[in-house]
């Protein structure tokens, strides 16, 4: 039990993990990308990996909201195309996550998510518009976004380049992501709380607190994915996934 009672925790501490669920529900309502922000304010206000356990339920909170709102823009053969490959890749991250040197894995992270992103930039500039329907694509790209979302809930700029490449539009990318996102972080919770242990009764009253600013977060987030076009939220997805690639390096 690394929280024995919630007075413990500074005022700095209280302070990242609210602005960390007010980001929550910012990425939740479709400004995607960020989600790093909010692992990495965790990180700092607790321990990294434990603080995963605290991320966690807000994130399925969070998840809630977004699959009320955009439910009807979901693509579920996409869902249902990445899903199984992303319970794999958690499955591995269960078993050998807790292994991996946090360094190693920063810097695979960091490397896959560039090349990836420098692939779809070539083919938005070369005016592409076929998307990769080969098993490889799906499989790989799935399996990397279970294992990083199992070892420090970083699959965002992972998924984010699955649905680039599929060139979903916004509202349909958002919607689709809700659902797989929920139905992932809900089949995490018992690996987190039985074998990792990083979720306890005492992290969920915690969550509890945070709950205002994913709130505060997912209202203001939706008032600014309707001022964003489909082109803008394009770019505005690369640009924040790339800067959420160097962010994992570096923190």
């Amino acid at each position: 039990m690394f929280l024995s009672i919630a007075s413990e925790i500074s005022i700095t501490s209280w302070i990242l993990s609210f602005l960390a669920a007010f980001v929550i529900g910012l990425s939740k309502a479709g400004i995607k990308g960020i989600a790093i922000i909010n692992v990495t304010f965790m990180a700092i206000a607790f321990e990294a990996r434990q603080s995963t356990g605290i991320v966690l339920p807000l994130l399925v909170v969070a998840d809630v909201f977004a699959v009320i709102y955009y439910t009807r823009h979901t693509q579920w053969k996409y869902v249902i195309k990445f899903l199984p490959w992303m319970i794999f890749g958690i499955l591995l991250g269960s078993w050998f996550g807790m292994d991996l040197p946090e360094q190693t894995f920063k810097i695979c992270m960091a490397i896959i998510i560039f090349l990836v992103l420098a692939i779809i930039v070539w083919w938005d500039q070369k005016k592409v518009t076929k998307v990769p329907t080969h098993l490889a694509f799906a499989s790989g790209v799935g399996t990397l976004a279970g294992f990083t979302t199992m070892v420090g809930n970083l699959a965002g700029p992972i998924s984010n380049i699955y649905f680039l490449a599929m060139r979903l539009p916004k509202n349909q990318f958002i919607g689709t992501a809700a659902w797989l996102f929920l139905i992932i972080n809900v089949f995490k919770l018992p690996f987190h709380y039985f074998i990792w242990e990083t979720i306890s009764k005492e992290t969920l009253l915690l969550d509890l607190k945070f709950i205002p600013g994913i709130i505060l977060g997912f209202v203001l987030g939706i008032k600014l994915v309707k001022l964003i076009n489909e082109v803008l939220f394009r770019k505005m997805i690369l640009v924040l996934t790339a800067l959420g690639a160097i962010i994992i390096l570096f923190k």
